[in-house]
């Protein structure tokens, strides 16, 4: 198993470094500051598994996509201290095979990156509790749409954004917007598209994360389909 870690911060790497020697049959061949250096080191010297925080300083969700798009043997575990739900789609989508919080107890993080080694998805309690509560399907995610292109919505779209995530229905949208509930069930397709999201669940995460209605809107509510 080759593994590079990647994040901005010395201590993290260190100590990372350190657990995984000890725990697992590994080799740590390289530590990224950056994306320049990720890039050039899986270049140089290959990598299985790369562990990576791509919040930190120097990466982005880009430099996952982009080094996934060339590489397509490396899989990437992520350990960040990110938690909400859309990062985690926007994570998965950009290649991310497994992801962990960087609070999660040591044993969950050596775990994930033996299990990212061969191929299985892995996420720690706190992650999974996330991907419950924001009804994610890991398995039915639309990877193909995943874009670096900016989302441009409608004045009306974003309308219709926020009586989605505010629990409202086609009819009660229609009757409120005066349309016809085909025409919200178009702008509904449109929408989705846009997004590139399956269902419901994904429209309210992009208007939270948007700030276009605020979780508390639906924190209490039924299960989003």
């Amino acid at each position: 198993m080759n593994i590079i870690l990647a994040d901005s911060n010395d201590l993290i790497r260190i100590g990372l470094r350190t657990i995984l020697m000890a725990e697992l049959d590994a080799t740590i061949v390289g530590e990224a500051r950056n994306e320049r250096e990720l890039t050039e080191q899986i270049d140089s010297f290959g990598a299985s598994v790369v562990v990576i925080d791509f919040t930190s300083e120097g990466f982005t969700i880009d430099t996952i996509q982009r080094i996934s798009g060339k590489n397509k043997e490396v899989k990437f575990l992520a350990v960040t201290s990110a938690q909400n739900a859309q990062t985690l789609v926007d994570a998965l989508r950009s290649g991310v095979t497994s992801y962990v919080k960087k609070d999660c107890e040591l044993s969950e993080i050596v775990n994930a990156v033996s299990e990212t080694n061969r191929g299985n998805k892995f996420f720690c309690g706190q992650i999974l509790e996330t991907i419950q509560r924001a009804n994610i399907d890991i398995y039915d995610l639309d990877f193909d749409s995943f874009s670096c292109e900016p989302v441009i919505l409608s004045e009306r779209e974003n309308e219709i954004i926020t009586l989605i995530a505010e629990g409202h229905t086609n009819e009660i949208i229609a009757e409120q917007l005066f349309l016809s509930k085909h025409t919200v069930n178009t702008h509904r397709k449109n929408i989705m598209a846009k997004l590139g999201v399956k269902n419901t669940a994904g429209i309210v995460m992009y208007a939270v994360k948007t700030d276009l209605v605020s979780p508390n809107k639906f924190l209490f509510a039924p299960s989003l389909n």
